[in-house]
């Protein structure tokens, strides 16, 4: 596989998971599925630089020394911040997350998306305000600047509890997107009356490139245009699912800049299916180890060469 194609923009919430399993057992482990997805690609040798508003705190620090290591570019937004932002995760016996969450979302200024190949928004900092405005004025500059948007709405009703608000983000997002991918829960939040498959190919055919539908341990659909291909995942032993659809996000983004896709009007059949089988590999292996843990380069080979 050649080098990367281009630079990466990730925008949106960086914060602390702090996991409680069953037993009452807890422990804290930096997240956010903006933060993941980042850290995705930089361990997949994408040049990513993630905009975030990180606190002064230890958890700033802990994430901080988090993306550092992965070699993402920080660029902490303002309004100045003492705390950084919490979820809390509580499992089940399968490994299964539900969050309860503690942080705001108020970013005054945002990055220049001229400066980069591909520009991925997504979950919280989407649809919260007041800083999911400024969110949605970044995807429409860099449309404009013909910079292709990817995104991963991540639906959180828990924090923004007005379906139809969020819809209507949701809905005006995914018109812009080049590339778009949700859960099977996200598109049943989103339209209960609808089957997942059926809500992600409305937006396939309408506007985006590349939808992406996850359905945990049945694999993921991917669709471009009226065609439609079906990944399975591979046999893993799951730890736990935290961080799973933002390692299958990196995947996807990075498989495409890699192959130089970005500017592609269109998948076929063995495009998709690459793409796909990359993307639930590096899910997969998130999955086999415990917090958002997402694969490196050399962990997805052959798929995605060396």
């Amino acid at each position: 596989m050649p080098a990367v194609v281009g630079r990466a923009l990730v925008v949106g919430e960086a914060l602390i998971d702090l996991t409680r399993d069953r037993s009452g057992h807890e422990s804290a482990h930096p997240g956010g599925s903006p933060l993941n997805v980042a850290v995705g690609l930089a361990r997949l040798d994408v040049p990513t630089v993630l905009a975030a508003q990180v606190g002064d705190d230890d958890h700033g620090e802990l994430l901080r020394e988090h993306v550092d290591a992965s070699d993402v570019d920080l660029r902490s937004l303002p309004p100045h911040r003492e705390d950084s932002a919490v979820a809390l995760a509580e499992l089940d016996d399968d490994g299964v997350a539900t969050y309860r969450f503690e942080l705001a979302w108020d970013p005054s200024e945002m990055p220049t998306p001229e400066a980069f190949d591909l520009v991925h928004v997504g979950s919280i900092a989407t649809v919260l305000a007041p800083g999911a405005d400024a969110v949605e004025r970044l995807v429409h500059d860099a449309v404009r600047a013909g910079v292709p948007v990817s995104y991963d709405p991540n639906i959180r009703l828990a924090i923004t509890p007005d379906l139809e608000v969020v819809r209507d983000r949701v809905d005006r997002i995914v018109g812009y997107a080049a590339v778009v991918k949700l859960s099977d829960e996200d598109a049943t939040a989103l339209r209960p009356d609808l089957d997942p498959t059926a809500y992600a190919v409305r937006p396939a055919v309408a506007g985006p490139r590349l939808v992406a539908l996850t359905r945990g341990g049945d694999g993921a659909v991917l669709i471009s245009g009226d065609l439609v291909v079906e990944v399975a995942p591979p046999p893993t032993e799951v730890a736990d699912t935290i961080g799973a659809g933002d390692s299958f996000m990196a995947g996807l983004l990075a498989g495409i800049l890699m192959a130089g896709w970005t500017g592609r009007k269109g998948y076929d059949r063995e495009a998709l299916t690459w793409l796909g089988e990359l993307a639930v590999r590096a899910a997969a292996i998130t999955c086999s180890r415990p917090g958002a843990d997402p694969p490196w380069r050399h962990e997805l080979r052959p798929t995605m060469g060396s």
